[in-house]
């Protein structure tokens, strides 16, 4: 087919077609129109199969028949979409016969350079003869004419460049399509022109999963010497870009399916079918599915005059014995959640999932590479393992779990990135499995300022249970005998544009009752904490924070713009339930947050202040030199069991407060 016979039959597909949208661009100055490649090949086969095999020739021809079809849309570049599978190929798998061909490719946006000015071409002038000659500047070197008709060569003098703005990409495999020990390969993404508007934009930011279609080229490498090797490199010249994984703000929904989600919300029944939808493959844990809910949904994020912001995202902690389902309750939120990335303690650090500085193949410098928290702003993390980080690397994690915001130092850059993620982290007790004799909260082996960021924290106890067993072996069984045998109230898909409609639409406020609710349940857990000495801190105003975007989520869960008392109850029953796992206090029978918030728990916290006091006092009458014989014996008036004497010495002898100057007797510092 010649280029002729190309322009017409180009000229009545688009009269076909696209004849009202392609006028509608036209009159509003939109510089490209998008072409669905099925209606191509619908239309006529060959032509499908020439813009496949000579793209560029193909595109131009497309531009003059929309040149013809209206003059004014001169310089409307034709995008292409939806290539047939036959298109489509692994960075990994991209060959020499590729080159020039028109194919697509889908992966993660790793880094991105800065949108600056390109030549594309160049008019000079001769200075002998006044003859213009024109140069197409196709290299990474600027071009200019060897000669001119009447014999000059070289020395001659620029008129015009014509200039497109354009940008880098480094486009990285998906991690799902790679076998075994496989390393995600990489290639270099060139974007001219309408691609690089701000409205694209948003889509090519590092983390973003696209497909991108578009031709391959080759781009000849340079040595130091300035001699052309003879190994080129690969550019993939992007002609359509489309996003994939998308956040909740970016998830369309139709009106039918609008319908369905209101019918939904009025369900009297929601609540229990959210949560046997939300890992029906998984038994039990009807606690921790309600949570998981409610944290899909999360609580308003709240902008304050004073740039103060408070984070409406809840935070979740799993610790539990091996093999009760943590890992497949991630693995499964990931599938639900509108946008989600998965991490695992030991193969992730500090930098992984906050930000990094690396060295910038474009620009020559030091340019920003996002973790994983940051890529997974406006969605889910999960982090498994999180007792298997090294302390330094959940260090890290501080300001995004509760600021919202990763600020980095390093090299030139000084920057704070966004982190509005909602991170849900699985972990296993200190010993590999709970000590039934020992306190939930002595064996969570995280540092308490990590913990204390957690809205939630879920001890996940495997202990036997005839009953229980009975049940879940059968429930088991079943689901390996027949895969398809349990199948979710709600369909995923349905789930997902649910918690995407409520995020995007639903913003409840607290009610009087509401909040009185709440301040009731907090002033009673206060007044709890009475006794002699020290009292302990039953709840502290971040678990106040946490209740009020519970009861948010579960406002927002029934699509309500009004957090009534039931909401408020409804998330009182889930804080005091991990309260009563984690944070009650044997020895005094009260709640006592700082068991996880801090590293000494109340009643451990008395007795240090009783012994130093004790120390004191002998210290008048004995001098400096006190025997622990005597320590002893004081304590033991006081109420104190000798071994916890023995413990608080040993502590106050590390701290630097007391020290040993001889075999059996203690001074003060």
């Amino acid at each position: 087919m010649d280029a002729t016979e190309q322009i017409k039959q180009f000229t009545q597909f688009l009269e076909k077609e696209y004849y009202a949208e392609l006028l509608e661009k036209i009159r509003k100055g939109e510089p490209s129109l998008s072409v669905d490649f099925k209606k191509l090949i619908k239309f006529n086969p060959e032509l499908g199969d020439i813009l496949i095999e000579e793209p560029e020739e193909t595109l131009k021809a497309f531009q003059i028949s929309v040149e013809q079809i209206d003059e004014k849309g001169k310089g409307i570049v034709i995008k292409a979409h939806s290539l047939s599978e036959s298109c489509k190929i692994m960075i990994r798998n991209i060959r020499s016969v590729n080159l020039n061909k028109f194919v697509f490719t889908e992966g993660i946006v790793r880094q991105k350079s800065d949108v600056r000015p390109q030549v594309t071409s160049a008019r000079f002038e001769c200075p002998s003869c006044g003859n213009t000659l024109s140069v197409l500047q196709l290299d990474t070197k600027f071009k200019e004419p060897s000669r001119c008709s009447c014999g000059r060569k070289g020395k001659f003098r620029l008129l015009s460049k014509e200039l497109v703005d354009a940008q880098g990409l480094v486009l990285e495999e998906i991690p799902e399509q790679l076998e075994g020990g496989e390393q995600p390969k990489r290639i270099n993404v060139f974007l001219k022109n309408e691609l690089v508007s701000p409205l694209s934009e948003k889509k090519t930011n590092p983390g973003s999963r696209i497909i991108i279609t578009g031709i391959i080229k080759e781009v000849p490498i340079i040595h130091r010497s300035g001699i052309q090797s003879t190994r080129f490199d690969l550019l993939f010249e992007a002609n359509h870009i489309q996003s994939v994984e998308e956040d909740f703000t970016d998830i369309s929904i139709n009106p039918e399916e609008e319908a369905k989600i209101k019918e939904l919300a009025n369900d009297p029944n929601l609540v229990t079918k959210m949560v046997r939808s939300i890992a029906p493959s998984i038994y039990g844990h009807e606690k921790i599915k309600e949570a998981l809910v409610l944290q899909m949904m999360g609580g308003v994020r709240k902008k304050r005059d004073d740039g103060l912001i408070t984070r409406g995202d809840i935070h979740v902690l799993l610790v539990g014995d091996p093999g009760a389902a943590k890992s497949q309750l991630l693995k499964r939120i990931t599938n639900v959640a509108p946008k989600a990335r998965y991490v695992t303690g030991k193969g992730a650090s500090g930098t992984g999932l906050t930000a990094s500085v690396v060295k910038d193949e474009f620009l020559q410098g030091w340019s920003l590479e996002a973790g994983a928290l940051v890529l997974a702003n406006k969605g889910h993390c999960m982090i498994d393992e999180l007792d298997k980080m090294s302390k330094e690397d959940t260090w890290a994690m501080h300001e995004a779990l509760e600021q919202q915001s990763v600020t980095i130092s390093k090299a030139n850059i000084q920057a704070s990135l966004r982190c509005e993620t909602t991170i849900l982290a699985a972990a296993n007790p200190k010993f590999g499995r709970f000590d039934p004799y020992d306190t939930v909260a002595a064996q969570i082996n995280l540092p308490p300022t990590l913990i204390n960021r957690f809205d939630l924290i879920f001890p996940v106890k495997d202990l036997p249970d005839e009953k229980k067993d009975e049940k879940l072996a059968r429930f088991i069984l079943e689901l390996h005998k027949d895969t398809d045998s349990i199948q979710p109230d709600i369909p995923t898909v349905l789930l997902r544009k649910y918690v995407a409609f409520a995020r995007q639409n639903i913003f409840p406020k607290l009610t009087q009752s509401a909040i009185d609710e709440l301040k009731e349940y907090f002033l009673r857990m206060r007044a709890s904490a009475s006794g002699e000495g020290v009292k302990s801190i039953p709840i502290s105003a971040r678990q106040l924070e946490g209740l009020i975007r519970l009861s948010e989520a579960s406002a927002r869960l029934r699509l309500a713009e009004k957090v009534t008392k039931r909401d408020a109850q409804h998330a009182i029953e889930l804080v005091d339930y991990c309260l009563r796992l984690v944070a009650f206090d044997e020895e005094t029978g009260t709640f006592d947050i700082d068991r996880i918030a801090t590293d000494i728990p109340a009643s451990q916290r008395n007795r240090i202040i009783v012994v130093k006091e004790i120390l004191v006092e002998l210290e008048k009458t004995l001098g400096k030199m006190i025997p622990i014989e005597d320590v002893i014996k004081a304590a033991r008036d006081r109420s104190i069991e000798d071994h916890d004497v023995d413990d608080v010495i040993q502590r106050l002898k590390r701290s630097g407060d007391i020290y040993e100057p001889k075999p059996g007797f203690l001074s003060r510092i």
